[in-house]
C-alpha cells in the first residue's frame, strides 16, 4: 500500500520541484588556446569569482557563454571541478567546437584580407574563442542534441544578406560558404523531475563593428531569427515538448544598435515567456559596457507551458562582497529563472 501511494504521488513531486536555468556570459575567453586551462588550474582571480558567482546562484542548468572551447574539454572539466570544490556539481555537461575562430580561406569580413579573425565562420583569433557550454544537475541526452551551427546564412528562411553595390557582402562565394551562427545554435535535451525539456542556447554576434552594409546587424537579427524558425518548424526539429530559450542575444529591445523590433517580436511571442528577470533594485540590466553603458541583452525565454515561480538578475548591493565578486567576474550578469509545471 505504501509503495502504491508513493508511485501516486511521484508526478505530484516532480510537477512541484522547482527548477533553476540560469544564463551567463562568463567573459572567461583568454588570448589563446590552453590558457583559460591555466588559469583555471591556478585559480585566476576572474575564474574564482566566476565560480563563487555561480556557488551562490546555484543553477540547476546553467548555459555559458565566453567560455573557450578544446577539443578534449578539459578547461570545462576543470572548471566543473572547481565548481565541485565549492559544493555546486555539475555531473552533466556539453560542449562541443563552436563557429567561432574556425578558418575559412575566404574574406569574410570585408577587409580584403584573409586569416584574420573575421574571416573566422565567427569572430575568433583560434578555433573555439569564446564557445559555448552547458552544465546540469540532470542528465543531458547527449545523442540526441541537435547541432544547427552548421546551417548556412543563406539557408535561413527570409534570410536578409548584407549588399553593396557591387553585389553581395562581401562577395558572392563568401555568402556561399557563411554560416548563419556566430558561435553555436545547440538544442539539449535535458532530463529534469518535469520531463524532458529542450535547453536552445546561443550568443549572436553582436550588431556593431562593421559599415553600412551593416553585416553584423543583419547576422543578429537572422541569429535571433533561427529560434522562430524552430519553433515554425522551417529548420530542425520541431518543438513537441518543454523548452527554454536561453543565451545572449547581443540585442537589447530599447538601447543601443542593432535590429531592436527583431527582439521586441520575439519577445513577444505567444509560444515564449519574458519574466523579465530584475535586479533587487528592479532594474533588467544585464551588462554595463564602458562605451554605450546599461543593456540588456542576455535572456531566460520559457516556453509558455511553464508556471514560472521567479526570476532574478544577480547582482547584489553595492559595496558588498558579492557585488565586488560578481564586478570582477564579468561585465555581464547572470540571468535566472525558477520554473514549475503548472498544476
Amino acid at each position: 500500500m505504501i509503495r502504491i501511494l508513493i508511485l501516486l504521488l511521484l508526478p505530484v513531486v516532480a510537477q512541484a520541484e522547482t527548477i533553476r536555468i540560469a544564463t551567463y556570459n562568463t567573459e572567461l575567453s583568454r588570448d589563446g588556446p590552453g590558457l583559460l586551462l591555466r588559469d583555471i588550474h591556478r585559480g585566476d582571480d576572474q575564474v574564482m569569482a566566476v565560480v563563487a558567482v555561480l556557488a551562490g546562484t546555484r543553477p540547476d542548468i546553467i548555459a555559458l557563454q565566453g567560455i573557450d572551447w578544446d577539443f578534449e574539454g578539459l578547461a570545462l572539466a576543470a572548471l566543473a571541478n572547481r565548481l565541485r570544490e565549492a559544493g555546486l556539481d555539475y555531473p552533466y555537461t556539453f560542449a562541443a567546437q563552436p563557429n567561432s575562430g574556425l578558418e575559412t580561406d575566404l574574406d569574410l569580413d570585408g577587409d580584403d584580407r584573409t586569416s584574420g579573425p573575421g574571416d573566422a565562420q565567427g569572430w575568433g583569433r583560434f578555433t573555439g574563442q569564446g564557445g559555448l557550454a552547458v552544465m546540469s544537475r540532470y542528465r543531458i541526452a547527449s545523442d540526441q542534441i541537435q547541432d544547427l551551427s552548421d546551417l548556412l546564412w543563406l539557408e535561413l528562411p527570409g534570410a536578409e544578406l548584407p549588399q553593396h553595390d557591387a553585389g553581395p557582402y562581401p562577395s558572392e562565394p563568401a555568402q556561399n560558404v557563411q554560416r548563419l551562427s556566430s558561435v553555436a545554435h545547440w538544442i539539449v535535451p535535458i532530463d529534469t523531475p518535469a520531463g524532458r525539456l529542450d535547453l536552445m542556447t546561443f550568443h549572436a554576434s553582436p550588431p556593431v563593428f562593421d559599415g553600412p552594409e551593416d553585416r553584423n546587424g543583419l547576422r543578429n537579427k537572422d541569429e535571433i531569427r533561427l529560434w522562430s524558425a524552430v519553433m515554425d518548424g522551417e529548420v530542425g526539429r520541431k518543438p513537441d515538448r518543454l523548452f527554454v530559450i536561453a543565451g545572449d542575444a547581443n540585442l537589447d529591445p530599447v538601447r543601443g544598435d542593432g535590429r531592436k523590433e527583431v527582439i521586441r517580436e520575439f519577445l513577444n511571442d505567444p509560444r515564449l515567456q519574458d519574466p523579465s528577470p530584475a535586479d533587487p533594485s528592479g532594474d533588467l540590466t544585464t551588462v554595463v559596457w564602458k562605451t554605450v553603458g546599461p543593456m540588456r541583452v542576455d535572456y531566460v525565454l520559457p516556453s509558455a507551458q511553464w508556471k514560472v515561480v521567479d526570476s532574478g538578475v544577480h547582482w547584489p548591493a553595492a559595496g558588498s562582497e558579492e557585488r565586488k565578486t560578481a564586478e570582477s567576474a564579468s561585465r555581464h550578469r547572470l540571468i535566472w529563472v525558477d520554473l514549475t509545471l503548472p498544476r
